[in-house]
């Protein structure tokens, strides 16, 4: 395939989704422009200048760090047409009104370079009436590209062609949007509101009225249909007011807009009705999130919810019956049959919601997605399940569930009396037991199984995201195992670099894990090329096992944790030292003692979602596994590099703030602001390339004749820069802004920073500032205070203020 070089990006449209969609092209780094109209009063680009600034007051953050606001290029369509020439993607973003779009098109095309792709965030609007007022020329370069709000964090894009869009067009723009923008891949037919919002809204209608039915509050109903049933945490109605109910209900209208009778016949068209409390709560302009009401309100620190009996907001906090939770946590089967068979409410809304989605599913499975894997996967990445409609029907038993849904449509409890296909009833779907099999997902418009997309692009993953029941290798049950302890499992895939993957919940770094991640060294320096350091989730490591030094607190005190803690440390350096390159492989959370292990590594790849921080101030400890040796030395470094040695403590106050603050880089663009990353580690946009990069990276470092750093001495600010440090500290203390535990914790950082008690300039090994590191840590841990922060958070999983 040819590969699609993206010089710069236009976004057309500085709305909501168009800004948010240049902010994450900023994030990785692909240079962008952002057009708008011209504005009528002030400085022509005034209408994307604002945008632009308001990217940096969104929550959840648009931007890795807002500084980068300043790589997002501003336009106007009546001064900068021009710039569209140097452009090799155009995304159009304005508001949701075919004739503006059209209108739009007409005035760019002439601008549009003969090699550029044009697309359309549209989320429902026909893509081929779209594409029909360009030019033939640029036809077969359009299609409609769908991003989920936000943006930045949202997996799911879906790709969605005209009948005259050339393939490799779109093989060549999933490649971009997969490797560079980090997101996951789904192509739709030209459907309205095409697969996620099709599949999805009409589950969301599905809830509300099956809520109103059954008698549950939003409350009740965001907490039965968030986490406990593997949705999104925000549940239905929370979604709703984040995604903002004026969109929700454009959503529903182009459904009834283009599925009635005259248009497709959908059975379902029925349920498609605006829901009147939708309607009220538009009518108040209670939009939701954005206008700080709509199904609920925050009035000071308490959640209020709509009631629509009253018209008012009344206090909220419902949660699940206890029962109803319980029958959550059951296997598939199981919790699929107790939910149907139990007499409680909650119980029998859960079963009504999930089967009304199946149904929904399985009767537009051919006219909305090539295959059923297309549906499960943009339910999974839109909307947050854990597993989409297809998967959890055939996990609970394809044959079992489908009689329920017959029984159920038979008896008028559905949400029409459309048949189920005869696919599912009969054929290979039947026979196998589900729509996912090793030889692919089946496909309803096709009648046969369909393989995983084979483009190059996904070579780059070596354990993509699958589908249950395809077989699909696990990521922890693959390659050549070397060993495996609790905890920790070292194994090679390509026979020329080794990987340690963490196990043990969150990743906590046990004694015997630290052992283990020592020995992988040693087998790396012996027989391979290096050491990568990943796992198959979320977590990189949440640091130290603490629980699992209790015992050894407990019956020898702060000594027997002195040794277990020069073992971790002698580990970091054995990291560092070695003599092949060890990658760190980031994804989600590297924290405190996992934070520690990365940056002792050679190199860091990590994930854009990346958060990165020393935290132990939360227990009450310090960084006790080199992590302040780690600043204290960088600081020594930079000073050194900026010829500015005499002033080494304006190189070690931002470190210390850091860690004596507990900040976390919320991106990996952040973590490389705070020092946890460095400008030579690698950021991937696509968790799942982060295994084959990190391998990569290994190797090339291997081959380019790696050596370690030489060890060596570096200077401190010594008691003078730490006197410095504690003056502020006092101020801050003596102001109520910390309290006397958390000046002595920062004291104790300032010292190790610093050096302890010695002459400002002296110089000093990593091997004494970690001696001193322990020695603090361990003081620490035979003060009250701290032993109360540590049980709180072992007890509640919350850090305690003392």
């Amino acid at each position: 395939m040819k590969r699609f070089t993206v010089r710069k990006v236009a976004v057309l449209g500085a709305g909501v989704m168009g800004a948010q969609i240049a902010a994450h092209l900023a994030n990785v780094r692909v240079p962008v422009v952002l057009f708008d109209l011209p504005a009528r009063e002030g400085a022509r680009n005034g209408v994307v200048t604002r945008a632009v600034e308001g990217l940096k007051k969104l929550k959840p953050a648009p931007l890795g760090i807002n500084e980068d606001a300043v790589l997002i290029g501003q336009a106007n369509y009546e001064e900068h047409l021009e710039q569209l020439r140097d452009c090799d993607l155009i995304i159009e973003a304005i508001a949701e009104r075919m004739d503006w779009k059209l209108d739009l098109y007409t005035r760019i095309a002439p601008f549009v370079a003969p090699h550029a792709i044009v697309a359309s965030n549209t989320s429902g609007l026909s893509i081929t009436q779209l594409g029909a007022v360009l030019p033939e020329a640029i036809r077969p370069r359009f299609c409609g590209i769908h991003f989920f709000n936000p943006p930045r964090y949202m997996a799911l894009v879906e790709l969605i062609p005209t009948p005259a869009t050339q393939p490799d067009i779109l093989d060549q723009l999933e490649a971009f949007v997969t490797t560079a923008l980090g997101k996951s891949v789904v192509r739709a037919k030209d459907t309205p509101n095409f697969i996620a919002n099709r599949v999805g809204v009409a589950g969301m209608l599905a809830v509300m009225k099956e809520a109103e039915l059954f008698g549950l509050g939003y409350d009740v109903v965001d907490d039965l249909t968030g986490k406990k049933l593997g949705r999104a945490s925000s549940g239905t109605f929370r979604t709703a007011d984040v995604v903002g109910l004026d969109t929700l209900a454009h959503v529903i209208k182009t459904s009834q807009d283009n599925l009635g009778p005259e248009q497709s016949n959908d059975p379902f068209f029925g349920s498609y009705a605006t829901p009147p409390v939708l309607t009220a709560l538009m009518a108040r302009g209670a939009l939701g999130q954005k206008t700080g009401a709509g199904f609920y309100k925050k009035v000071g620190k308490d959640i209020l919810r709509f009631d629509p009996a009253t018209g008012d907001y009344v206090s909220g906090g419902g949660v699940a019956d206890e029962e109803v939770a319980g029958i959550l946590k059951k296997p598939p089967a199981e919790r699929l049959r107790l939910l149907r068979e139990s007499s409680h409410p909650q119980a029998q809304f859960l079963w009504a919601v999930l089967r009304d989605n199946f149904h929904y599913s399985a009767v537009h499975l051919a006219d909305v997605a090539d295959c059923a894997r297309d549906i499960d996967f943009a339910m999974r990445w839109g909307f947050g399940f854990t597993q989409g409609p297809f998967e959890l029907w055939q996990a609970a038993g394809w044959t079992q569930v489908t009689q329920w849904i017959q029984e159920d449509i038979a008896a008028g409890k559905a949400l029409c009396a459309a048949p189920l296909p005869s696919w599912v009833l009969e054929g290979p779907v039947h026979e196998h037991g589900g729509v996912h099999q090793p030889m692919g997902s089946w496909s309803a418009a096709h009648l046969r199984w369909v393989a995983p997309s084979a483009l190059p692009v996904y070579e780059r993953q070596h354990f993509r995201e699958a589908v249950f029941g395809s077989g699909a290798p696990a990521a922890l049950a693959s390659g050549t195992e070397l060993f495996k302890i609790d905890g920790l499992r070292v194994w090679t895939l390509d026979g020329e670099v080794l990987i340690a993957s963490i196990t043990s919940k969150l990743h906590l770094i046990s004694p015997t894990i630290t052992e283990g991640l020592v020995k992988a060294v040693g087998l790396a320096e012996e027989s391979y090329k290096g050491l990568v350091i990943w796992s198959p989730d979320d977590v990189f490591s949440a640091g130290a096992n603490l629980e699992a030094l209790m015992p050894v607190f407990m019956t020898t005190g702060a000594k027997g944790i002195s040794v277990e803690e020069k073992k971790l440390q002698d580990a970091m350096l054995r990291v560092r030292y070695a003599t092949v390159p060890v990658v760190a492989a980031i994804r989600g959370l590297a924290l405190g003692g996992g934070c520690e292990l990365a940056v002792h590594c050679a190199r860091r790849v990590a994930a854009m979602e990346s958060y990165v921080g020393l935290v132990e101030v939360g227990v009450g400890l310090i960084p006790g596994a080199g992590g302040l040796t780690y600043i204290a030395r960088r600081a020594a470094e930079m000073a050194a590099a900026g010829n500015a040695q005499a002033d080494l403590l304006t190189f070690l106050k931002d470190g210390f703030t850091t860690a004596a603050m507990a900040k976390v880089g919320t991106s990996a663009i952040d973590s490389r602001q705070l020092g946890y990353l460095l400008w030579s580690d690698v950021i991937v946009p696509h968790k799942d390339e982060l295994l084959f990069v990190a391998l990569t990276q290994a190797k090339a470092l291997f081959d380019s004749g790696y050596r370690p750093p030489a060890k060596r001495l570096f200077p401190v600010a010594g008691r003078d820069g730490a006197a410095t440090i504690k003056t502020q500290l006092v101020n801050m203390r003596d102001g109520g802004f910390i309290s006397a535990h958390d000046f002595h914790i920062a004291s104790l950082i300032a010292e190790v920073l610093c050096g302890g008690d010695v002459d400002a300039g002296s110089l000093v090994s990593e091997d004494y500032l970690m001696t001193l590191e322990r020695r603090r840590f361990c003081d620490l841990l035979k003060h009250p205070k701290t032993q109360e922060r540590i049980m709180g958070m072992l007890g509640t999983g919350k850090p305690v203020r003392n």
